[in-house]
């Protein structure tokens, strides 16, 4: 059965310096993303592309931005604006599969676990933005539908939080994941792997 290639949210917002939502090491995880992206077009792998985007009018926001139980009255991700746009570096495929979330997984209301079945597929590479939000929700979700799951840490991206750095996000979720929802790996090791 073939190996999937999920690329999450490689959007502006993340990848643009002047943005509150800025990666710091941005533009080096989108080059391992490509290498990815360019691994998975070579064998004829299926690679499937998501962003994140919210109607302008904020009616699909449910409680993504009001965890607190305290609206949002302002909210990112909105429809139309450059900051859901890919980033201008990432490598598209034409025959790349596309798709738009509104949640943290991938999989919630989106076409992907349909898209997973037609390509007959047991195996999802997750890479892209946000670690430990929305790739970290997707691989969790991933593994409770049965698939295997290879999370690609360093070719994921996280502003990080007020106490831990990207890097050290990334060793946490990796922790996390690695103990029994995904083997986590580093793009070079992946890349051997195929």
């Amino acid at each position: 059965m073939p190996t999937a290639l999920l690329v999450i949210d490689p959007q502006k917002i993340y990848t643009d310096e002047e943005s509150e939502m800025y990666c710091t090491d941005a533009a080096a995880t989108v080059d391992r993303i490509n290498s990815l992206i360019d691994a998975f077009s070579k064998r004829n792998l299926p690679i499937f592309f998501c962003r994140h985007v919210h109607r302008a009018d904020g009616s699909d926001l449910g409680r993504m931005f009001d965890y607190l139980g305290e609206a949002a009255e302002d909210f990112n991700f909105k429809d139309g604006s450059e900051e859901v746009e890919y980033d201008a570096r990432l490598t598209q495929p034409l025959r790349a599969r596309h798709f738009t979330k509104n949640r943290y997984s991938a999989f919630v209301e989106t076409p992907l676990s349909t898209l997973l079945d037609e390509a007959n597929v047991d195996t999802l590479v997750i890479c892209g933005f946000m670690t430990n939000f929305c790739c970290d929700s997707t691989a969790r979700e991933a593994h409770d539908r049965d698939y295997f799951v290879d999370f690609v840490v360093d070719a994921t991206g996280t502003p990080g939080t007020e106490t831990l750095d990207e890097n050290e996000i990334r060793e946490v979720v990796s922790d996390l994941l690695g103990e029994g929802y995904a083997r986590v790996v580093t793009t070079a090791e992946l890349l051997h792997a195929l």
